[in-house]
C-alpha cells in the first residue's frame, strides 16, 4: 500500500489568489451574483463546482480549508463548521434519528457527553457509554438500532487510546459507522487510514494553534459530506453552523506549519513527562512505557510526529490541583486556561471544567479524580528549562503528592 503522508499532502496543495498572490483570496461575501435567473435555480437545487449561491451553503474560502483538511486526513471530502461541537452534533444528527442508538466511549469531551446524555434523548436518540479500551464490551453494547460507535483517538482528559483497527473491524462486522474525534492527535494519528468512516476535529485547538479562532471540521466520504449540505435534509445546512471566511483563511495559513508544531509539542511533552515520572510524580502520558496502552499507541501513530502534546498530572486533590496551576502561572510556565494547542503551555483541572458535565460518581468510576491537572505543553525552545520550572512548583505545592 502506498505510504500516507498527511503533512506532505497539506504542503502539496497550491492555491493562488485572485490576482496571482501566494495566498488565496478571501471571499468576504455572504451572497453571490448571477447573470441568468435559471442558473440561480439550478445551483439552489444542486451544487455546481466553482459556483456559489450563499455562504451558508458554501464559500470559496471555506472550500479551500475543507479541501486541505480532507487531504490531511486522507478522506474524499470535508466541511468546516463554526465550532468543534457543531461538527460533532451535526454529524450525530445527520446519521441518527428518533429511535436510533449510539455506542460511545464513556471517556469523551464533556460537551459531547452532555449532548449524548442530556440533549439527544429529547430527540429520541439513546446512547450506551462503554469502556472503549475493551473491544468486547463495545461489541456487546451494539444493538439492531445502533448506527455508530463514537470515540476519541486519544480521550479527553485521561489520554486513553482507542484501538481504531479493532473498532473498525467491529463496526464493519455490524454494518455501522465508526466516528472518531481526532482533536488531540492531528497528524499523529490518521483515523481514516485505520478504518474510521468519519473524522472530526475541533480546529480551535492544535490545528489552528493560536487560540484566536473557534472552528471545527467533519471529514469523510463525499456522499456523506454532500448530505450535510443538502438544502432539505443537511444538518450543517439547516442548523447553520457556518464558519466565517476570515477565520477559514487564518486557519488555512496556520496549517502550513502544523507538522513542525506537532513535532515540538510532542518533543517537549515527552521530555517533561519522562522527567516528572522519574521524579515520582503520577503522570499520564501515552509516550511513556508506563502507560497501559503505550504499545498499542506506538502501533497507531505516524511516528515522525511523536506521541502528542498532552499530559496529565495527578495531584491528589482539587485544592492541590488549583495551587499547582496558580503556581505554574505565576512562574510564567503557561496559563491557567481551558483549551489546548497554544504556543504557551495551558493547564486546567478537567473535573471542574471541561469534564464537569460528567456526574461526579461517573468521573470517579473512570479514574477522573478532582486532583487531575491536564496540561497542553507548549512550544518552549528548551523543554528542560520548562521541566525545571514545573519541578520548582511541584516542590512548592506537591511535596506530599508524589507516588
Amino acid at each position: 500500500m502506498k505510504p500516507f503522508h498527511p503533512a506532505q499532502n497539506i504542503q502539496d496543495i497550491q492555491y493562488f489568489g485572485e490576482f496571482g498572490g501566494v495566498n488565496p483570496s478571501i471571499e468576504d461575501s455572504s451572497t453571490y451574483t448571477f447573470l441568468k435567473g435559471d442558473k440561480m435555480e439550478e445551483i439552489f437545487e444542486k451544487e455546481i463546482e466553482g459556483c456559489y449561491l450563499y455562504s451558508r451553503h458554501w464559500n470559496p474560502t471555506n472550500r479551500y480549508l475543507s479541501q486541505a483538511l480532507a487531504k490531511m486526513e486522507g478522506t474524499d471530502s470535508a466541511v468546516v463548521t463554526a465550532s468543534g461541537i457543531a461538527a460533532i452534533t451535526a454529524t450525530l444528527l445527520q446519521v441518527c434519528q428518533a429511535g436510533d442508538h449510539i455506542v460511545s466511549s464513556r471517556m469523551i469531551y464533556g460537551g459531547t457527553y452532555a449532548f449524548l446524555k442530556n440533549f439527544a434523548p429529547k430527540l429520541g436518540i439513546t446512547t450506551t457509554f462503554v469502556d472503549i479500551t475493551k473491544p468486547e464490551v463495545v461489541e456487546a453494547a451494539i444493538t439492531p438500532k445502533t448506527k455508530m460507535v463514537y470515540c476519541e483517538s486519544m480521550s479527553n482528559p485521561m489520554l486513553e487510546i482507542t484501538d481504531l483497527r479493532a473498532m473498525s473491524a467491529i463496526c464493519k462486522k455490524h454494518g455501522i459507522l465508526l466516528v472518531v474525534d481526532n482533536t488531540f492527535t492531528p497528524l499523529i494519528i490518521s483515523p481514516a487510514q485505520l478504518g474510521a468512516d468519519i473524522v472530526i476535529h475541533s480546529l480551535t485547538k492544535f490545528i489552528n494553534g493560536s487560540s484566536d479562532t473557534v472552528a471545527g471540521v467533519i471529514c469523510g466520504a463525499k456522499p456523506f459530506i454532500d448530505s450535510l449540505s443538502d438544502v432539505n435534509h443537511g444538518a450543517v445546512m439547516l442548523l447553520g453552523p457556518v464558519m466565517d471566511s476570515m477565520r477559514s483563511a487564518s486557519v488555512l495559513k496556520n496549517m502550513r506549519d502544523l507538522h513542525m508544531r506537532m513535532m515540538y509539542h510532542s518533543r517537549n511533552a515527552h521530555h517533561i513527562a519522562q522527567k516528572l515520572h522519574e521524579k515520582g510524580l503520577k503522570v499520564i502520558y501515552p509516550g511513556l512505557p508506563s502507560h497501559p496502552q503505550h504499545a498499542l499507541y506506538a502501533g497507531l501513530i505516524n511516528k515522525e510526529f511523536g506521541f502528542g502534546g498532552m499530559l496529565v498530572i495527578d495531584t491528589g486533590s482539587k485544592e492541590k490541583a488549583y495551587e499547582l496551576m496558580e503556581a505554574m502561572q505565576n512562574a510564567n510556565i503557561g496559563y491557567l486556561a481551558v483549551s489546548l494547542g497554544f504556543y504557551k503551555t495551558l493547564f486546567s483541572a478537567p473535573g471542574s471544567s471541561t469534564s464537569s458535565e460528567i456526574p461526579e460518581e461517573e468521573r470517579l468510576a473512570m479514574g477522573m479524580g478532582d486532583g487531575l491537572v491536564r496540561m497542553s505543553i507548549g512550544l518552549d525552545p528548551d523543554p528542560e528549562v520548562t521541566f525545571q520550572r514545573i519541578m520548582k512548583c511541584v516542590d512548592q505545592v506537591l511535596s506530599t503528592a508524589k507516588a
